[in-house]
């Protein structure tokens, strides 16, 4: 059993300002912005929406098949991949492009700060949610129960959602940090197509003045939408019910970045395996939970075995 991962490879240079950024900007000169951050640490993660969540996916006992671009300098990202198992069959190389890269910067309340440089993903439309399918058939891999389609450059967005639905492969809508390249139409046409919608609060509030639909009448257009809180947790919208998602408490949450792609991985990994909404929403916060407590996207790493005993300990049954 396998899930599909639509979505944006990358490298992410990640960088701490120890202040707040809110003493930094004044409100009435924001006309003239012009600030700088001294940042006193600052490292290279493997990162990219679909690289996050597969690794995720992947750390649960998942089989996930990427399907993304990356430039002439992803060498080491393959060797990650490999690390881990996880397939590039499906990985498009652009020599003459860069990688996506994101530069971060977080201040000391995890407010962040992001340049993003798409490179090769603005050619993820290359890639044929068709050539996966007819590839592993010839190989005799499993197919796709499940797909999402992630921030990724804008016409790989729009076609990979046409090509899962044309294929009635059911799949996650999550537009991310890619919410604002789309209009009302657009975004409406992607809520029809999909299965499910995946937001933050933030993008929820954003899809709905968008589309003019309101979060319950987002959810009965899909049988589930599912809306993250941060640290209030998140909620799931589903048949006229909503499931409260709580947060799994850590004792030091250290890096916010990569915490909602982890949360999809876990999310993914529910739907892949048929759990229900309360058991698929709360491995999906326990993901969350345990990618805040490292630096860096790809960075922790439990056995299987202890995000099992994990989820016990905080939920008082097994997965």
């Amino acid at each position: 059993m396998s899930s599909l991962i639509c979505g944006s490879i990358a490298y992410d240079t990640i960088m701490s300002f120890e202040g707040r950024f809110q003493d930094q900007i004044l409100a009435d000169q924001i006309h003239i912005l012009n600030v700088a951050f001294l940042v006193p640490s600052m490292r290279r993660e493997f990162g990219g929406c679909a690289g996050n969540i597969a690794y995720n996916h992947r750390l649960l006992g998942g089989d996930p098949v990427i399907m993304a671009t990356v430039g002439g300098d992803a060498g080491s990202y393959y060797d990650q991949l490999a690390k881990y198992k996880i397939t590039a069959d499906h990985i498009r190389e652009i020599p003459e492009a860069f990688t996506a890269q994101a530069m971060i910067t977080t201040d000391r309340d995890n407010n962040q700060i992001t340049a993003f440089h798409p490179g090769a993903m603005g050619e993820s439309h290359l890639n044929k949610v068709a050539d996966v399918l007819i590839y592993r058939q010839a190989k005799n891999l499993s197919q796709p129960k499940i797909a999402i389609v992630a921030p990724d450059g804008r016409q790989g967005m729009v076609e990979h959602c046409q090509q899962l639905a044309d294929a009635q492969i059911p799949f996650v809508f999550d537009p991310g940090q890619g919410l604002p390249m789309f209009d009302g139409k657009e975004l409406l046409a992607f809520i029809e197509q999909a299965t499910y919608v995946a937001v933050n609060d933030y993008e929820g509030e954003m899809l709905s003045k968008r589309t003019g639909l309101s979060l319950p009448q987002i959810s009965d257009r899909v049988e589930a939408l599912i809306v993250t809180k941060g640290a209030q947790g998140a909620e799931i919208h589903t048949k006229g019910q909503k499931f409260d998602i709580p947060v799994v408490p850590v004792s030091k949450a250290v890096d916010p970045t990569g915490c909602g792609d982890a949360f999809r991985g876990g999310l993914l990994f529910g739907l892949e395996q048929d759990f229900d909404w309360e058991t698929t929403g709360r491995l999906a916060s326990l993901m969350g939970s345990i990618k805040i407590a490292s630096q860096g996207p790809q960075n922790h790493e439990p056995s299987q075995a202890e995000i099992q005993a994990q989820f016990k300990q905080a939920f008082a049954y097994s997965y």
